[in-house]
């Protein structure tokens, strides 16, 4: 469902949904009688548009005697769930979106407008909410709407952006023939489902396929075309920020008991031909081999270390607040890092290694303690691959050239984890998929000036291969000034401004014209007014931004007799429920070398079904979304010419030279 109309009577709000070709309607019932509890009805029944007319006709005159049926006027495209404070409940939904990529027929949206509806009786949707200026509901109201869902937040009705695009191509399709049995099929991955919490509150069942749940995340897309021998190719840029132990720079700093770092990001470059749109060949599901992408991850050094925030200094003095001799938070962090994304694990490190005044240099010899203790424990081809390099020290000497080294290490990586390429998993067929196995973890103090550099050369290289294995051009090579890395670079630049504005307060204050060393004299000045920017945001605004993070994820939730959210003296309970001081060691030591351990549960690979009659209603899901041959379509729609998601907020990198996309 993808529209929605809300209506409300004296005690219930109708909220009735329908799909892009409003041929199925569905309806969803809020309860308004009880002000402290929640209660929402699914109603199973898919109606058609003439017995949707009918029931609100009979809820119409069911409630005559109280005020009857009111429709609201707002528009909505989606729920982003519900809330409670210390009074009432609220829904919130989603007003404004815009389009900013697609992906196979399927669009990404851009959250830009949403609204806060009281479902407490006596108001109603269309008045704004009133609330006692000075109570501690207008706090937590005013604390809630910090969290600008106008800024960043991506959905799709039908891409399941929570995952990489591996995964929803190699997954096992859900069709007629298995959608009844207990085959869950794809889930969300909640660790990027920001409204995870908030829809938890409505629904019960948040893997249901009842069209109601619509995950959030938040990060950064970007998609931009370019042009190469009349072939149009489009590259998108896909960032997902973990909700687990999120937070502002200094406030959410290492690893937290279960195993989650702070700044944890998922980076994925889709670079696709658009020869055809769909994923799906004419004979395979999801066998198109016009499709690739790559996998790249950040997250700060998985240690439990943090910086006094009340010390004035632009670099407060790191200290390491737990010894675990047993390292248990980061085997848990490696642990996930395996079962994402499978072995092996190359971790690139590229904070300082020698200090005068010691900071960054002894977060750098734990982390090394800690990657040798658990190497020690694992067969020999999943060890954990350990890079340590001073890039600032590189940087700063005229003897080492800092891009060939991280180029370097990129070819070396991308020869280790390879990349997904879209395909036919079959032997007996010449066209094979090909699959990304294992991860480049890359971080610095902060993960994000020093980290955003190396993971563009990741990139770059693996945008080389990548157009390579398409068939664009002749050699995985591709040079740095050329048009397309010019594009690239530019989204690469956008995606690192974003990141280092959620997390850290400022744009980035090292970009890749400062590691090139190009217009240092210009780029100087920016650096240091970003800085600036960055310490002020770290010193007067980061505990307003924490406290809307974990009201909004549900970290912190209001209850009676507890301590408002600002009168916590700090939220390390609300991320650490289980001390390390009380852990136990893992017996690590009773597992035999050659057999492979629970960290190390890679994905099952599933095999794609050739394509069947009892399959086909796959493609009639989306395809009325993108492509409607009963209405008119604009072009500019359709074929996206411009399509860029940061396009509201500067100039269009480049149009196509070729408008033409053949079917």
């Amino acid at each position: 469902m993808c529209q929605f109309q809300l209506y409300e009577t004296k005690t219930r709000y109708y909220l009735v949904g329908t799909n892009e070709s409003k041929q199925r309607y569905r309806v969803l019932q809020i309860h308004r009688t009880n002000p402290t509890e929640l209660v929402v009805i699914e109603d199973d029944v898919l109606y058609t548009e003439q017995e949707m007319t009918r029931l609100l006709k009979m809820i119409e005159d069911g409630n005559l005697s109280v005020g009857g049926l009111q429709l609201s006027p707002m528009r909505i495209y989606g729920i982003v769930g519900f809330v409670r404070f210390t009074q009432g409940w609220y829904m919130i939904f989603i007003t404004k979106r815009r389009r900013v990529a697609i992906l196979g027929g399927h669009y990404i949206y851009h959250i830009d407008e949403t609204r806060l509806v009281p479902i407490n009786p006596g108001e109603t949707a269309a008045t704004k909410i009133k609330i006692d200026k000075n109570s501690d509901e207008a706090r937590y109201v005013a604390t809630f709407q910090n969290i600008d869902l106008a800024k960043n937040f991506y959905f799709s009705y039908t891409y399941d952006i929570t995952n990489s695009l591996q995964n929803n191509m190699t997954q096992p399709p859900l069709t007629t023939t298995n959608k009844n049995d207990d085959t869950p099929g794809l889930l969300h991955n909640d660790m990027f489902v920001w409204n995870h919490y908030l829809l938890s509150s409505g629904f019960k069942n948040l893997n249901s396929r009842s069209g109601w749940i619509l995950p959030l995340i938040y990060g950064f897309i970007d998609q931009a075309k370019i042009s190469v021998f009349g072939r149009s190719i489009v590259v998108t840029l896909i960032a997902r920020r973990s909700r687990y132990f999120a937070g502002a720079r200094f406030l959410k700093r290492g690893v937290n008991d279960k195993g989650f770092v702070a700044n944890d990001v998922e980076t994925e470059q889709i670079v696709a031909d658009m020869a055809t749109t769909s994923f799906h060949s004419t004979d395979y599901l999801y066998g198109n081999p016009r499709y690739t992408s790559y996998v790249q991850h950040r997250g700060s050094i998985p240690l439990i270390w943090s910086q006094d925030t009340t010390n004035m200094s632009p670099k407060p003095p790191i200290e390491l607040n737990v010894v675990d001799p047993f390292f248990s938070a980061a085997a848990l962090h490696f642990e996930n890092l395996f079962q994402r994304y499978g072995t092996p694990c190359i971790v690139l490190n590229l904070i300082k290694q020698k200090e005068k005044t010691k900071r960054e240099s002894i977060l750098g010899k734990e982390f090394e303690e800690a990657i040798s203790y658990l190497n020690q424990f694992l067969p020999e081809d999943k060890k954990i691959k350990y890079i340590a390099w001073d890039m600032s020290r590189a940087f700063k000497s005229h003897d080492q050239d800092v891009i060939g080294y991280l180029e370097k290490i990129a070819e070396e990586t991308m020869d280790a984890t390879g990349f997904f390429h879209s395909g036919i998993q079959s032997d007996k067929i010449k066209l094979r998929q090909s699959r990304q196995h294992g991860v480049l973890r890359t971080n610095c103090i902060d993960c994000l000036d020093r980290t955003n550099a190396a993971q563009f050369l990741m990139g770059k290289c693996a945008l080389g291969h990548q157009l390579y294995a398409l068939g664009v051009i002749a050699s995985p090579k591709i040079d740095f000034d050329s048009d397309a890395v010019n594009i690239f670079t530019e989204m690469y630049h956008d995606h690192g401004d974003t990141i280092a504005l959620q997390y850290g307060g400022s744009h980035l204050v090292n970009t890749m014209e400062t590691y090139r060393k190009i217009n240092q004299w210009t780029s100087h000045p920016r650096d240091m007014i970003e800085s600036i920017r960055r310490f002020y945001a770290n010193a007067f605004s980061d505990a307003d931004k924490q406290d809307a993070i974990n009201l909004f994820l549900g970290n912190f939730v209001t209850r009676d007799g507890q301590p408002m959210l600002w009168e916590l003296s700090s939220d390390y309970h609300l991320h650490n429920q289980h001390p390390l001081e009380k852990a136990e060691r893992r017996e690590y030591d009773k597992i035999d070398d050659n057999q492979d351990l629970d960290l190390f549960k890679i994905p099952k690979q599933f095999q794609v079904p050739a394509y069947n009659p009892d399959a086909s209603d796959l493609y009639q899901g989306y395809w009325v979304e993108y492509y409607n041959h009963e209405h008119y379509t604009s072009l500019d729609s359709l074929f996206t010419f411009n399509m860029n998601g940061t396009l509201k907020y500067r100039p269009v990198k480049i149009s196509a030279h070729s408008k033409e996309i053949r079917e």
